[in-house]
């Protein structure tokens, strides 16, 4: 029963009752009647707030939403901040890997992987070809035998044994090598590899270093410590000379303000241009060279391939057989 209700029982049973038992029924019934309209006044002040909550969180997420395609960061959509979305040059964060390859900067830590110089040789075409980059000469202590000297020294002895020795015969070629690793690369790391391994055996005076899509102030050799221990591009011109042959092994393909301005690293910010360091070592350097490991018939498809190209006088080779071959018959020139 409703308090109404509630009141109309107790005027019935009015009758008869003294007025001081009277007054306390009436109190009461004015009390009972504020006490359920306070209650319902705070269910109807709770459920407008409730309704209003709810209107500024729609309204809160769908600002943010056209935040997020705009400005901020977001994923799996077109924002130019975000991941595993798609935009033709986005900031990339938080994302495993590469997908489209397009990113204009990467917002996290990359961690690279050194190339393996003990894995076995797939093909000896590789080490054939690397072969036509020799330059034999015996430097060093003497410790090999000169059969043809000894035998002749013998005889004009009067066949008392005198022995020779000449130092060891050895590859004198010199060769400054610098690979391209990550992103793009990942796809050519088995066969980097192997012309990795060729080049160790093959080459006693060889340096290399590690880079990424373009080079700048710094290069590295090892991926793990890149950040820490990294080796400026200046040394490299300055300490080794000019008889060292340089071959650069990557795929060239990357946004062309990479190469051409400062701040194109998707890493970090570079003072100078790529193609400003690039010109220096083929300014001090007479013997350079550039392996490509993807197919010829889609160079001219690529802007950064073509500027690259230039800035090495066209001395881009594709790494297969016969390319490899051409490209040390040019460093032997």
């Amino acid at each position: 029963p409703t308090t109404q209700q509630h009141c109309q029982r107790n005027r019935r049973r009015e009758k008869g009752l003294p007025s001081s038992i009277l007054d306390q029924i009436r109190c009461s019934c004015v009390d009972s009647t504020r006490h359920v309209a306070s209650i319902r006044h705070a269910r109807a002040a709770r459920r407008r707030r409730r309704s209003l909550q709810q209107c500024e969180l729609h309204d809160s997420c769908q600002l943010h939403q056209r935040a997020c395609s705009m400005f901020f960061y977001a994923t799996a959509g077109t924002s130019p901040f975000g991941a595993y979305g798609y935009n033709p040059e986005g900031i990339r964060i938080g994302q495993d890997d590469s997908r489209h390859q397009r990113a204009v900067k990467v917002w996290d830590r990359r961690n690279f992987r050194d190339l393996d110089d003990s894995v076995e040789i797939g093909t000896r075409n590789i080490k054939m070809a690397l072969r036509r980059l020799r330059k034999f000469a015996r430097t060093g202590a003497a410790d090999e035998l000169d059969m043809d000297d000894t035998i002749s020294s013998t005889a004009r002895n009067a066949g008392l044994l005198d022995i020779k020795l000449v130092p060891e015969r050895h590859n004198a070629v010199k060769v400054l090598l610098f690979f391209d690793v990550g992103g793009s690369m990942d796809p050519h790391i088995r066969l980097c590899e192997e012309l990795f391994s060729a080049a160790r055996s093959e080459f006693k005076h060889l340096k290399y270093f590690y880079f990424h899509n373009c080079l700048y102030e710094s290069v590295w050799t090892k991926s793990r410590r890149r950040h820490a221990e990294s080796t400026s591009t200046y040394d490299i011109i300055n300490k080794y000379s000019k008889d060292y042959k340089v071959i650069f092994v990557g795929d060239a393909t990357m946004a062309p303000y990479e190469i051409t301005h400062a701040g194109g690293s998707i890493e970090h910010y570079n003072e100078e241009p790529g193609a400003a360091w690039v010109q220096r070592l083929v300014d001090v350097f007479d013997h350079f060279v550039w392996i490509n490991p993807t197919p010829k018939d889609y160079w001219e498809h690529s802007y950064s391939v073509q500027i690259m190209r230039d800035l090495i006088d066209d001395q881009m080779f594709p790494m297969t057989v016969k390319g490899l071959e051409e490209a040390m018959v040019s460093l032997t020139k």
